[in-house]
């Protein structure tokens, strides 16, 4: 073993999960840098380390120190201190300040700001706020090391340390201490298997009741990431056995006990499907909001249907003479049967793909509404998808968020049963993203006159979130509902429109470029190689669809992607993107992710607060290091963001396939390889596929693209919605 001292220069890489860290170090006497790899939680560049390992040669990364511990000690020379205070640990100091405060106080710097700050009133630039602002930060950064410090040996990332601060303050140990579970319920990023470790660590008891407990309700709430609103209850207590490595028998305690507390709801029930075509019966496992969130979602559009309300008699004929003067267009029969359908019922849905016309049939209801002296609201699950509802039609848009009035103080939708949304007709797009909860939210809201029209494409992968609530809602029998399937001449032109049908089909989508065509608008590159498809994949977001296109790279070209690991996963590609895309320029690292300004980034969670919402996507327009502050432009919306809130960020160069339902982009570049059998479903490519309007670039496997489209099992979803409208009177 050999020990080791320098100042942390950069983190090249740290896994979360894991806590394993690629760094380089200065070391005192050398003049390059020294690579040191390990556990090393906690750690930020600019910090003097003292380190105890091994040198050992990597075949591919060469000479490295292994860490076996280390000790994070006062940098002693006055350049470890500058780099200390300029790593933007200490709000209120930034490089400039850093430097300023090092020239007046030499080494003696950090001893001022721990026990003479008023002192640093002698710096130019630094009044009574900025000092009052840098010993709260520092008084902060010193008992986060020690909450750090207490969670190190239980596998909590750095970057939550300052999270479990601000949610606890100065009583985060003594929480921690008496219910290391409360992190998986209050702390994002921490999940049930990081506060089972603390727990165990602490000594509780691996059979005790309280962690069955605690791992059902974790169980559960991984099968919501699955789009499940409730479990089986046989599979759930199989799967919580084998998870916790416990007894059944206790399990089966722990769902008691949860039940008895009101935190699960059980429901007995039958699904048609079992043994010569009868019913399985089994009990229905949901969080107890879920269960309430499902339940009242179908007895608010019963009732809804069943109220009386804004419809109104009108010579259909005339009217739909009279809007398609208006608009100066001949509609489809299916059109006008939507059209006459939206006047005379209560609740509509209108799905269909793209190119079928369903904007139209918006705009001429829009049309008609507003000649029948009707108030219309429009909103749609995402801002662009909003934004492009206003685009069409001229009127307002919001988010169903912003429609909702969600108050972030009180964590609940201003708008409810008690106060309704002031319209006769609500028109929602973009419904097959709307997941359980939400969809629960907005039918509190909407008063029982309205009419409700709803629009989307159930042919598009579900929401992100619990449920399957278009699909549901067609497949109930329950309301109107008009399927768009003609495509208009104007969109039969496209090759991304025609494609898009032929893939829905379970056909496999033109890939040949005739020679004849100079422009096309669908073109497939074959290629099998992983980091050959990467490389192309560079090349085309790069030089060639700009060159010959002329699409912005960052703006207008989206590269999606259904994974997030591997070389073709989001993960590897957004690195190599930001290399081409935007390699220059001053650089944050935070937990081993890397932000540069003019880096495109997307929103991960839901932040009512900010009002923005998972799937967001917005530009880094300004890193301020001093204030610790990262601001976003999301479409000419500047959002702060503080240090500690970075998580909730995630370079976006590509995406997901699944985070890019409800958004549009110029240009689409979908890479579809063999090593995605796992996810290759004809909806993933359909979905891709429609996201693009004027270009799209399939690169990779034909034989992983005909895997995809003749694969049309989607995964089976556990709700309950469809059956309890089916069973209502």
């Amino acid at each position: 073993m050999e020990t080791i001292y320098g100042y942390l220069e950069k983190i090249s890489y740290c896994s979360e999960e894991s806590n394993f860290v690629v760094a380089k170090l200065k070391e005192k006497g050398k003049r390059e840098l020294s690579c040191i790899v390990g556990n090393l939680l906690g750690v930020n560049p600019g910090e003097s380390l003292q380190l105890t390992g091994k040198w050992k040669h990597n075949p591919k990364f060469g000479l490295q120190f292994q860490v076996e511990s280390f000790e994070a000690i006062i940098p002693a020379t006055t350049r470890g201190i500058e780099k200390y205070l300029s790593s933007g640990l200490i709000r209120g100091i930034g490089p400039v300040m850093a430097k300023r405060i090092v020239e007046t106080f030499g080494a003696l710097a950090l001893d001022i700001i721990e026990d003479e700050p008023e002192k640093l009133a002698e710096v130019s630039g630094i009044g009574p706020k900025r000092i009052e602002m840098i010993s709260q930060a520092w008084v902060e950064q010193k008992e986060i090391k020690e909450i750090m410090i207490f969670l190190q040996g239980n596998g909590v990332a750095a970057s939550h340390a300052a999270k479990i601060y601000q949610c606890y303050g100065q009583d985060s140990v003594n929480v921690v201490k008496a219910n290391p579970y409360r992190l998986a319920e209050d702390i994002r990023g921490i999940g049930f298997l990081t506060a089972d470790n603390i727990a165990r660590a602490m000594g509780v008891d691996p059979n005790s009741i309280l962690r069955a407990k605690e791992g059902i309700i974790h169980v559960l709430r991984q099968t919501l990431l699955e789009g499940h609103v409730f479990y089986p209850q046989q599979i759930l207590l199989q799967k919580t056995a084998d998870a916790l490595q416990i007894d059944a028998e206790l399990a089966e305690q722990a769902l008691e006990q949860l039940e008895n507390e009101q935190r699960i709801i059980i429901e007995e029930m039958s699904v048609e499907g079992g043994e010569e075509g009868g019913y399985d019966d089994f009990k229905a496992v949901y969080l107890k909001p879920f269960f309430i969130a499902e339940s009242q979602m179908a007895q608010q559009l019963l009732r809804l249907q069943n109220a009386d309300g804004q419809v109104r008699a009108v010579d259909s004929d005339k009217m739909l003479e009279w809007v398609e003067q208006k608009l100066d267009i001949n509609l489809a029969e299916l059109q006008r049967e939507a059209i006459a359908m939206a006047v005379r019922e209560k609740i509509l849905i209108i799905t269909g793909g793209p190119g079928t016309g369903k904007t139209t049939i918006i705009n001429a209801l829009v049309r008609i509404f507003k000649g029948l002296k009707l108030k219309i609201t429009m909103a749609a699950p995402t801002g662009r998808a909003a934004k492009r509802m206003q685009e069409t039609t001229g009127c307002d848009a919001l988010t169903v968020h912003r429609l909702l009035e969600f108050n972030p103080r009180e964590g609940n939708f201003k708008r409810n049963r008690e106060y309704p949304l002031e319209t006769d007709v609500l028109i929602i797009d973009e419904l097959s993203m709307i997941d359980t909860m939400l969809m629960y939210q907005l039918l509190r809201a909407v008063p029982l006159q309205a009419i409700l029209i709803l629009v989307g494409d159930v042919n598009q992968l579900p929401s992100v979130g619990p449920g399957n609530v278009l699909s549901d809602l067609i497949g109930s029998g329950r309301f109107a509902l008009v399927e768009l399937k003609e495509i208009f001449r104007q969109s039969r032109r496209s090759r991304i429109v025609s494609n898009a049908h032929r893939i829905n089909e379970g056909k496999l989508p033109f890939i040949d470029n005739p020679e004849g065509r100079e422009l096309s608008d669908f073109y497939f590159i074959e290629e099998e190689d992983p980091q050959k498809v990467v490389d192309k994949i560079l090349d085309l977001c790069a030089r060639r669809i700009p060159d010959r296109f002329f699409f912005h790279p960052v703006r207008e070209v989206q590269v999606l992607t259904p994974m997030h690991r591997g070389v073709v996963g989001t993960m590897n590609l957004n690195v190599e993107l930001q290399k081409a895309l935007n390699p220059q320029g001053f650089e944050l690292s935070r937990g081993g992710r890397s932000f540069r300004i003019k880096d495109k980034v997307m929103q991960v969670v839901n932040n009512y607060e900010k009002d923005v919402y998972n799937g967001d996507i917005g530009w880094i327009s300004n890193i301020d290091v001093e204030n610790q502050q990262m601001v976003i432009n999301y479409d000419g919306r500047w959002v702060s963001y503080d240090f500690t809130q970075l998580d909730e960020l995630q370079l976006s160069y590509a995406t997901s396939i699944h985070k890019a339902q409800g958004s549009e982009y110029p240009a689409v570049i979908m890479p579809i390889m063999i090593q995605h059998y796992l996810l290759l479903q004809r909806n993933l490519v359909y979905t891709g596929v429609t996201r693009a309007r004027r270009l799209v670039i399939i690169i990779g496997s034909k034989k992983a693209l005909a895997m995809a489209i003749h694969n049309n099992k989607t995964h089976k979803r556990y709700t309950r919605l469809k059956e309890r409208l089916r069973s209502s009177p």
